[in-house]
């Protein structure tokens, strides 16, 4: 058995190739096209826009239906940016009825953010040590002591951010270490 530059675990011809490689390209694939129809629940901006992320790392665990990019983490989707150390999409895989074979389709169920998140969406920046984007609901969750969401010069930061895109709800919760501040000025909203 030879050993892959890759990994210093010894693999068989092609057995890189089928481990790392396939479950990879898969995930991105499914998550770059466009659903057809829009499971219960989940935002319609993953089916309409492609997600283009940038790392040092990538590791899938295909079983798991997770793809974790670790490193100078960079994601775009339309003209949302998240700049991160670390960055996870947890897919589902959804069988379809549609023949004998039933393809499998995949569709993002969450995006977990860690270390110096950086979020810039509509017109708004919001950072935090951890962020979580839910898809069903469109809910974005900060949490750490540094957690803010800035629009133009006004800004709310508390402990933990709980931002439903849906309907602009916005939640902030302060702890025994940090409580909710905010700063708007007149005419202005956030």
């Amino acid at each position: 058995m030879r050993r892959s530059r890759f990994s210093r675990l010894p693999v068989s011809n092609g057995s890189l190739w089928r481990l790392f490689l396939i479950p990879a390209l898969y995930l991105v694939l499914c998550i770059a096209g466009a659903q057809a129809q829009n499971p219960v629940g989940i935002s319609r901006e993953f089916e309409t826009e492609k997600i283009q992320i940038s790392a040092d790392n990538l590791i899938t665990t295909h079983a798991m239906h997770i793809a974790e990019f670790s490193g100078n983490v960079r994601a775009t989707m339309g003209t949302t940016v998240i700049v991160a150390d670390r960055l996870k999409i947890f897919y589902a895989a959804k069988p379809e009825n549609t023949g004998k074979s039933a393809p499998i389709k995949e569709s993002i169920k969450k995006i977990t953010a860690d270390g110096n998140v950086k979020i810039n969406f509509d017109d708004k920046v919001a950072v935090a040590n951890h962020a979580e984007y839910i898809t069903e609901g469109a809910t974005l969750v900060l949490s750490g002591a540094d957690s803010k969401i800035t629009s133009g010069s006004d800004s709310i930061s508390g402990a933990k951010i709980t931002y439903h895109k849906t309907d602009g709800r916005i939640r902030v919760e302060g702890d025994k270490n940090k409580r909710v501040e905010a700063v708007f000025f007149q005419g202005k909203k956030l």
